[in-house]
């Protein structure tokens, strides 16, 4: 079959299935899959354990092979299960909705040409993305060189304990592409670095403090309860104030969005923060870690708080708290780096220990290093050739400050189905805010470019 006549036959597979891929999408959406307490059979909590079982059982019904891999993760194959095999890997498990939704979350919603819900990009769609473009393989009844095999991970958000426990018990793929990512495509990834600061001291005019859903998603919403002696305090356009008779109600709202796309957020911890100091709420003991904790949200790249940081080929260092809570009376605050191969995370552990000290203790959390592959790997080469003959671009692999299941892999990357700053309706979310949404057209666009990717890889010699 020659290119051309592969090109049309996708495209006449994707006109006969795409109705079936969104019913597909919704079925998991439905599923709140949010990490929990492990349960019986449910390493990762019930909700991630379901998602996980209804991807599988969609494969099934595809006429596709699938495994499951102790509940952490789990798979469709098609040629075989031998051990020399490709594979496509996206995650079933979410982060929580949060708010500013102006409908069900987990009810799949399509407007305008988009389809609206949590996990619709990251990564449920893109999953059943995959499972269509094994489905499409068998029916064309391609002989493979090498089987191929579609994971689907249970714990992407919360720790990437699936892929740990597959690599541990599973032969890698010679190759994988993860759809949890950009177009065109990401040869490689800032390092992640994750935190925590918490105050020396109990709080004492600070009653309590929450604000955000996950470490790696800028929140919109900081709620505070303080008191404020003989200061009346007012609302702001970002914080709202009311008086109970004896405590101040604080209500902060930002801009969410993903901690490695900080750019045109508003964080609502720095904003509560910033009101806190200015209304001159906190005693004297709690001033030093307040002040500490707005450093990191006075400038997202890092240099308020003296770890800013560049690498060639890589955008700047980014850092932001994704939360903030208290604990036995010690106000907390997550952070949140990517960073660049000129530093480190023993670096930034450092330095931040070493600017807060009498203010925060400093502590590691999770220190994933970057990577990089070279573009003019034979793999890559061969994903390109399938983004740019679908697309008619002249496109780039390029890097990324996100991270996805690509790090943990021996031979991965990080392969589309998103376009980072590509125009969207007001009424489309971004991944990790509210409101997700994902263009109908480019999901199925993908699909075209993630089957031709697989026959072209097909080619390569491993």
């Amino acid at each position: 079959m020659n290119n051309k006549a592969v090109l049309s036959r996708i495209d006449q597979f994707i006109e006969a299935n795409s109705d079936a891929i969104f019913r597909h999408i919704a079925r998991l959406v439905a599923i709140n899959s949010v990490e929990e307490a492990p349960a019986e059979n449910a390493p990762f909590g019930p909700g991630p354990k379901k998602a996980l079982d209804e991807a599988l059982a969609i494969c099934s019904e595809l006429g596709l092979d699938t495994r499951n891999c102790e509940n952490k993760i789990g798979y469709a194959s098609l040629g075989g299960d031998g051990e020399k095999y490709l594979a496509t890997i996206t995650h079933v498990d979410v982060v929580p909705a949060g708010p500013g939704w102006i409908a069900d979350p987990f009810t799949m919603r399509d407007r305008e040409g988009y389809i609206l819900g949590r996990g619709v990009i990251d990564d449920k769609g893109p999953s059943v993305i995959c499972m269509y473009a094994l489905k499409f393989l068998k029916e064309e009844g391609i002989s493979l060189r090498y089987p191929i095999r579609a994971l689907f991970g249970a714990n992407e958000e919360t720790g990437m304990k699936d892929v740990e426990h597959y690599l541990a018990n599973y032969p890698a793929p010679l190759f994988c592409f993860s759809p949890d990512a950009d177009f065109p495509l990401i040869c490689g990834e800032k390092g992640i670095w994750h935190g925590r600061m918490s105050a020396l001291t109990k709080a004492e005019n600070i009653v309590s403090i929450s604000g955000g859903v996950a470490p790696n998603a800028v929140p919109s919403l900081c709620e505070a309860v303080v008191k404020a002696g003989e200061n009346a305090l007012q609302s702001t356009e970002d914080v709202e104030a009311s008086f109970d008779g004896e405590l101040w109600h604080l209500t902060a709202h930002g801009i969410s969005g993903h901690a490695s796309h900080p750019e045109g957020t508003k964080n609502a911890i720095g904003v509560m923060l910033q009101y806190l100091l200015d209304n001159a709420v906190p005693s004297e003991a709690e001033k030093p870690f307040l002040q500490a904790a707005l450093l990191v949200h006075k400038a997202t790249d890092g240099s308020a708080a003296g770890i800013a940081a560049v690498s060639e080929g890589f955008t700047p260092l980014t850092v932001v708290s994704g939360m903030i809570g208290m604990e036995d009376g010690v106000i907390w605050q997550s952070l949140d780096s990517r960073y660049v191969p000129s530093t480190s995370g023993e670096e930034i552990l450092s330095k931040l220990r070493s600017g807060f000290e009498g203010a925060a203790e400093v502590i590691c959390t999770r220190d994933a290093a970057p990577f990089y592959k070279s573009p003019e790997c034979p793999e890559i080469k061969a994903c390109m050739d399938a983004y740019c003959t679908v697309t008619g671009e002249k496109a780039e692999p390029f890097t990324i400050g996100g991270g996805t299941y690509a790090r943990d892999f021996p031979n991965a990357v990080g392969f589309g189905p998103e376009y980072e700053g590509r125009e969207r309706p007001a009424f489309v979310g971004s991944m990790h805010g509210a409101e997700e949404g994902a263009s109908k057209a480019e999901l199925l666009q993908s699909l075209k470019i993630y089957i031709l990717s697989l026959l072209n890889l097909e080619e390569v010699d491993f």
